[in-house]
């Protein structure tokens, strides 16, 4: 088993990356938030090796917390590595834990592949295997009006993880009223 990689990044996609170790380039998928935090061209990397029939998967992560959702995700079944790999790349763990703790499926369905069905199932099957503890964000934080500020966001063309990072830097004391806290949300993004 592969527990961790450390390297130099040869190459960055969307998806995945090629990193050296030993003169040998290691294909790596990851989330895309992952991806994007690599600065310069050393990584390190906790990661999973997924053994198919007619493959070796790679999947890296920047945490141990990353790679332990991700072992999470695809023991539900119906959900696989891709669409795990995609979880994590739309939405932060926080997000998700949030969605577990307040029973809110319509967060998960922002994920590309995920319906309806799927949200409520993935959601049943977190609901005891999520820890849920000081750091995870309480289920008041995330309200009806935060929902309409990131479905505004994306709207607008941001990613899922950009409007959740805009969202979390509201101010708690920041106005009520939806179009004020997408006001707030922008300047945050424009910085």
């Amino acid at each position: 088993m592969i527990a961790t990689l450390e390297g130099h990044v040869a190459h960055k996609d969307t998806e995945f990356m090629i990193v050296v170790v030993g003169g040998v380039g290691i294909e790596v998928f990851a989330p895309r938030p992952t991806i994007e935090k690599v600065k310069g061209e050393h990584v390190f990397l906790y990661t999973r090796l997924i053994v198919r029939e007619d493959s070796l998967t790679l999947y890296g992560f920047s945490s141990e917390s990353e790679r332990d959702l991700f072992d999470t995700f695809i023991k539900i079944s119906g959900v696989g590595p891709k669409l795990a790999i995609t979880m994590l790349s739309s939405l932060s763990i926080d997000n998700i834990r949030n969605a577990v703790v307040s029973e809110r499926p319509e967060i998960l369905t922002r994920v590309p592949g995920i319906g309806k069905k799927t949200a409520q199932k993935i959601l049943f099957e977190l609901k005891d295997k999520i820890p849920v503890g000081l750091d995870a964000m309480p289920a008041g934080d995330f309200d009806n009006v935060n929902a309409d500020v990131m479905d505004a966001l994306t709207a607008l063309g941001y990613s899922i993880v950009e409007a959740q990072t805009a969202v979390q830097s509201i101010p708690p004391d920041a106005p009520e009223q939806v179009e004020q806290r997408v006001l707030i949300a922008l300047q945050y993004l424009g910085n």
